[in-house]
């Protein structure tokens, strides 16, 4: 009987964890919906209906209207985009860099990796939330300089994940092997170093994309987070969090769309990290 290969049985694996099935068909049609929402039959989101006013879930408007009349399942829908965009695109900015650096750090060794990690380890103690603010008003507020702070903020993790990986791979026999029949060093870290390390990269990426969502969330509500005419989830449930009291719709709707991606998100994380976990498969 045919051997099988490790992607198989770590496949193999993720799919016997229930929670992760489950919660990555829920992400699935979360995200079909929110990509399909040109195409569906609701109003556009920026359309304002001052007369309509706030108005709970109808059979015109399953999610209701928010304070000017606009649906708010379409508002969901886009605002699920944004927020997806947000995590997304900040967690592929700190995986550019952190790999990048933690790969180079954990290769060279010596004093440059001692440099390198003391770099790390200051900017470490500084209040992550400062930093966003800071290259948020010097750069100004916009979508793309959002992913780009959030991303320049949260690399620090992986930098270390990937050093502590890089360390571990180069002292393994074959690693040694390759060394010393004079393999060259683009060769020997993109061939032999980088492809063992993916497993933990992957696994924290799925992590880091809920953690950079939820710091979305909390840029909005202090007015730091995607700028109008956009809106995330976060920014939805800011909104919904102050008219709670006369219209609690505009913020259970968005607040429970955004639970539950983070949830999904986490879960799959978790069978992700017992699949590609080798201790864990023992």
């Amino acid at each position: 009987m045919k051997a099988l290969g490790p992607t198989r049985i770590a496949l193999r694996l993720l799919m016997r964890n229930r929670m992760a099935v489950g919660s990555m068909i829920v992400l699935s049609v979360i995200v079909g919906l929110a990509l399909a929402a040109p195409i569906l039959p609701i109003p556009p989101q920026e359309r304002i209906n001052l007369e309509y006013g706030p108005r709970p879930p109808s059979p015109a408007h399953p999610l209701g209207t928010d304070d000017l009349g606009r649906d708010l399942l379409s508002r969901v829908l886009y605002g699920t985009r944004i927020s997806l965009a947000v995590g997304l695109l900040a967690t592929a900015v700190s995986l550019v860099i952190g790999v990048t650096y933690g790969a180079v750090a954990g290769y060279a060794g010596g004093r440059l990796d001692n440099v390198m990690m003391r770099v790390v380890d200051i900017l470490y103690g500084l209040p992550w939330m400062f930093l966003v603010i800071i290259l948020l008003v010097v750069f100004g507020r916009s979508i793309l300089n959002l992913f780009i702070a959030l991303g320049a903020v949260q690399w620090l993790t992986m930098s270390r994940i990937v050093r502590g990986q890089v360390l571990s791979v180069k002292e393994k026999e074959y690693v040694e092997a390759a060394r010393a029949v004079g393999c060259g060093r683009r060769r020997f870290l993109f061939r032999h170093i980088l492809p063992n390390v993916l497993g933990p990269v992957i696994v924290y990426s799925t992590l880091m994309v809920p953690a950079v969502m939820l710091e979305e969330s909390f840029l909005s509500f202090l007015g730091l987070g995607v700028p109008d005419p956009y809106a995330s989830l976060g920014k939805l449930a800011k909104a919904g969090a102050d008219a709670m009291q006369s219209y609690p719709w505009m913020l259970i709707f968005p607040g429970a769309v955004l639970t539950v991606i983070l949830f999904s998100l986490n879960f799959v994380g978790d069978g992700l990290r017992d699949a590609l976990d080798p201790q864990l498969k023992k």
